[in-house]
């Protein structure tokens, strides 16, 4: 536990619990409609609903969402400028953010919003102190524009804010249920992983995560769990290190 952590009080946490704190990392395409853009209500609700469950075992919650759903940088015309494409998905990333918070309130859970970029009037800016504390206070904190740096992608974002406030682990939420040795929805045979370390990842060039965000990982010895969000209960399932039909990446 680092210096920011210590001599503050601690929530009551429930025994089936692993992970204390916990950094919870969703693509925008996992609230997108049907045809893979914008906000569909009832995914957003579901994936909701899940963070409360979380929330209520007296984990702290800290999450980093994308913003693929209403744009991806890296598709652009290729004429753009890549750092303004990558400012562009920033701003995906708040609105999405934004609607996460809206959702979670309704359910009745305390939220904030934290923005790499600043932008006070709606959220507030990231300062690592005051997202931690509102942490230990039972809030659930999003992370909205990464890094706040083109070039980088919120993946790392999720991988900087996991170690910053000295989470437990990080939960990748993906649309697959762990890593596999190539796309499982083009090959039928593509091999699954249920644990792997951090430079089999590299090595191997698997696609879990992008190259800096694993060596991040991996320099301050931050596990990452792999699962499909789609599961029943899958978040429930990580955050009590229960990791059937899960990938583990650690040393």
């Amino acid at each position: 536990m680092n210096e920011l952590n210590q001599n503050l009080e601690q929530r009551a946490v429930d025994p089936s619990v692993k992970y204390r704190r916990v950094v919870i990392k969703l693509s925008g395409e996992a609230l997108a409609g049907e045809n893979g853009t914008g906000i569909d209500p009832k995914k957003l609700e579901k994936v909701c609903h899940q963070i409360v469950e979380v929330s209520n075992l007296g984990v702290d919650v800290g999450i980093v969402i994308g913003g693929g759903n209403f744009w991806r940088g890296r598709q652009a015309d290729s004429k753009m400028n890549r750092s303004t494409a990558d400012q562009i998905g920033m701003l995906a990333t708040i609105m999405n953010a934004l609607a996460i918070q809206d959702t979670l309130e309704q359910m009745g859970a305390p939220v904030r919003v934290q923005t790499a970029l600043t932008i006070t009037k709606v959220a507030e800016p990231y300062i690592l102190r005051k997202a931690v504390r509102h942490l230990e206070k039972g809030r659930i904190v999003i992370f909205a524009c990464g890094t706040g740096n083109p070039f980088f992608s919120t993946d790392t974002g999720a991988a900087l804010r996991a170690c910053e406030i000295d989470a437990d682990a990080l939960l990748l939420a993906k649309n697959v249920d762990g890593v596999y040795d190539s796309d499982p929805k083009l090959n039928p045979n593509a091999k699954k992983f249920d644990k792997l370390s951090y430079m089999e990842v590299i090595s191997r060039g698997l696609k879990a995560m992008d190259t800096t965000s694993i060596t991040m990982c991996m320099d301050n010895d931050m596990p990452i769990i792999v699962f499909s969000l789609m599961e029943k209960d899958s978040l429930l399932k990580a955050v009590r290190g229960e990791t059937a039909g899960a990938t583990v990446i650690s040393k």
